[in-house]
């Protein structure tokens, strides 16, 4: 079995392959001060939860927007495994060209979606990463990886209204009813979740535009969503064709499998 684990700024999600198949998926809050036996602590208990025995894991692969948790995940690892984790940088063999201004910059997350979307997908393709902060990505017909735009996620906004506003309450998002709500949570979902649509769907069209006019792209240019408010976004798109929740695991397992070929 393969230990797959995706740390990003807000949540740490983590998943477990038998061959192709994701066994189980189990999520936790990324935590800077969490230390190596906090992390095996919490890895033996979501392997005691799902009935896997520690020896069943052969192997961990690791993508990380959040270089300094990494010294705890390495060692937490080695104790729980008596091994070092695999982890994805720039340099990984991932199938992909990576044609970039400064490869060394681009996220191990954004790379990671782009190997997922084109072995599952092919290009040209779009990925929209809807985590802390939205990532869009571009990945060609070729398996070269163009880079992208990267803006604020809705949970920095929600945060920026509320905590710079002394009267407007918190709220739990979801799809608005119309634009003009007639309360303040109302009001505020409704801003929040069609704002972001619009920012999302203007993105995606530049993008395309300039895929057809710079890049010769003729194509139909999937477009794929991915995370933590993927759904809630998604459904309402005019350019979103898929939405892809485990996307990066997938593709943290297709990169494995190609490393041990």
């Amino acid at each position: 079995m393969l230990l797959v684990v995706d740390i990003g700024n807000t949540n740490t999600v983590l998943g477990v392959f038998n061959d192709k198949k994701l066994e189980f998926r189990y999520r936790v809050a990324t935590n800077l001060k969490r230390t190596s036996d906090e992390l095996v602590a919490t890895l033996f208990n979501m392997f005691t939860i799902h009935n896997v025995d520690t020896d069943e894991i052969d192997d961990t692969i690791i993508s990380s927007v959040v270089p300094d948790i990494m010294y705890s995940w390495q060692s937490c690892n080695r104790k729980l495994f008596g091994k070092e984790p695999i982890i994805i940088d720039y340099k990984t063999d991932t199938g992909i060209t990576i044609d970039y201004g400064t490869p060394s910059q681009v996220g191990a997350d954004r790379i990671v979606d782009a190997v997922a979307v084109y072995n599952k997908y092919g290009g040209p393709a779009i990925i929209v990463d809807m985590g802390t902060a939205i990532t869009f990505d571009v990945i060609t017909s070729d398996g070269r990886y163009l880079g992208g735009s990267i803006a604020p996620g809705i949970k920095i906004g929600q945060e920026g209204l509320f905590g710079m506003t002394a009267q407007l309450p918190k709220i739990e998002l979801r799809v608005p009813d119309t634009a003009i709500a007639k309360t303040t949570p109302e009001s505020i979902n409704a801003g929040i979740v069609y704002g972001y649509i619009g920012l999302i769907d203007g993105l995606i069209s530049q993008i395309e535009k300039e895929l057809h006019e710079k890049h010769g792209v003729v194509e139909e240019i999937n477009v794929i969503a991915t995370g933590g408010f993927s759904e809630l976004i998604s459904n309402e798109s005019k350019y979103i064709d898929i939405i892809e929740p485990d996307l990066m695991l997938d593709g943290l397992r297709i990169i494995y499998d190609r490393i041990k070929e």
